[in-house]
């Protein structure tokens, strides 16, 4: 078995991550989510990555635009990036956010590095390369970033497994649930032995609170749930030993925060 590299060295436990940045209150995968993550003292944020038809890291969720830019229908990865980022993504949570854009990657890291840790979900729902993976991992190296600051997951083990040969120093986790859209054989979380997963991301409401404490009390693969929105669900799983959340609203979990850090 390959080593396992640490999620997150030296972080306060529990880790933390803003869904989408706090997209409770600002519109998901935006700058302006992002930087209120930031302001409510949120140590981490999770986004999501698509490569566009030009080759730039575009941060946004769905395969295609139809969802936050209602009449559009733009699919990412066939789309140039400066027409992706011509749409107003914001007007649909809240009039007040009609200037915001998508937003490229290094953008985020760019003003974010060094004040928050980021978890980046790479999406793609074919085991073909193009070219996201090598496009992740030159950025990181050119930003200096390693296990300290950022982890890297996936649903897709083919592409966790292609990222992890390109920048074998960064954790990565599986994601996972029990959904009709992900292989009947990875939606309880085989994808970590293909992918040589370091952690686990599970949907919370599928995860089992007596396995968890198992595999915590095992030294196991860490377990990073996600969407826990309930103060009471994430009492209850942090409990049992998962090391972090993934939360809509954070903000709003019980957790105290203080400097960036949960106490």
């Amino acid at each position: 078995m390959s080593k396992r590299i640490p999620l997150l060295p030296g972080r306060d436990r529990p880790l933390l991550f803003a869904h989408r940045g706090l997209s409770a209150d600002a519109p998901e995968n935006t700058m302006a989510a992002f930087r209120l993550a930031r302001s409510e003292g949120i140590p981490g944020i999770e986004l999501d990555i698509h490569l566009s038809s030009d080759g730039a890291i575009i941060v946004f969720h769905d395969d295609d635009t139809s969802r936050l830019c209602p009449g559009t229908a733009m699919k990412i990865e066939d789309s140039k990036s400066a027409d992706l980022r011509r749409l107003d993504i914001g007007s649909w949570k809240d009039s007040r956010f009609c200037d915001q854009r998508m937003p490229v990657l290094a953008e985020v890291l760019e003003e974010l590095k060094g004040e928050l840790y980021i978890d980046i979900e790479i999406k793609g729902r074919s085991t073909h390369d193009i070219g996201l993976e090598a496009a992740l991992a030159d950025l990181l190296a050119d930003f200096r970033l390693d296990a300290s600051s950022v982890c890297v997951s996936s649903f897709n083990p083919i592409i966790l497994r292609r990222f992890k040969i390109l920048a074998p120093g960064i954790p990565t986790a599986i994601i996972y649930c029990d959904s009709e859209e992900l292989p009947r054989y990875l939606r309880h979380g085989e994808g970590r032995w293909i992918a040589a997963a370091d952690y686990l991301k599970p949907k919370s409401s599928e995860l089992s609170l007596g396995r968890t404490r198992l595999g915590h009390s095992l030294g196991l693969r860490p377990v990073v749930p996600w969407t826990v929105d309930q103060p009471e669900e994430a009492a209850a799983l942090l409990k049992a030993g998962c090391v972090g959340l993934v939360s809509n609203q954070p903000n709003r979990l019980g957790l105290s925060l203080s400097n960036g850090g949960i106490q």
